[in-house]
């Protein structure tokens, strides 16, 4: 299955061939769920905070479905 996967803030670090808002096309397996998806993607646990499913909050353990435009945010602190 195909789907797009963006990264924002702090974690663009971790991939840097990515200009900014572009995203990254993968094909995963069937069955990929967010954390699996975030561990390949070598994003460090500990710094992503939210995770976005076609613009709404989900949850790691939740099954990546094909078309999925996924993106993984860190917590961010403002004044």
């Amino acid at each position: 299955m195909k789907v797009e996967v963006r990264v924002f803030a702090t974690l663009r670090k971790y991939l840097p061939e990515l200009g900014i808002g572009e995203p990254k096309i993968l094909e995963l397996p069937e069955g990929t769920n967010f954390a699996e998806l975030r561990d390949q993607l070598e994003l460090p646990a500990a710094e992503v905070k939210i995770i976005m499913r076609n613009g709404l909050q989900t949850e790691l353990n939740e099954i990546i479905a094909n078309g999925d435009r996924i993106a993984y945010i860190p917590a961010v602190a403002g004044g």
